[in-house]
């Protein structure tokens, strides 16, 4: 049986779908865009805002995420992985357990 997602496990999960805000950047003109997730690479998210798309750079950038129990804060250089190899890292560096 597969975990659900919470504030605590965010970052073993798929971030696709998920609502987002950007909390903090490098960059001083994302901080407040928000959206939807709509696609993830190593070093990216794509955020869907007002029908336009918007990439992310992961490093250096603070994410809000909102979950039905409230919201999460995911700094990007923590999920700064493939997808599909984020779970395994994560795991090993024990930042989770």
């Amino acid at each position: 049986m597969r975990a659900k997602r919470n504030a605590r496990n965010l970052a073993l999960h798929e971030l696709i779908g998920l609502k987002v805000r950007i909390a903090e950047a490098r960059n001083k003109n994302y901080i407040g865009k928000e959206g939807i997730v709509v696609d993830e690479t190593k070093n990216t998210l794509v955020i869907e805002e007002g029908g336009r798309e918007k990439i992310i750079a992961k490093k250096g950038t603070v994410f809000e995420f909102h979950l039905p129990e409230g919201k999460v804060r995911l700094i990007g250089d923590m999920i700064n992985y493939r997808p599909h190899e984020r779970t395994k890292k994560l795991w090993r560096k024990r930042w989770f357990n």
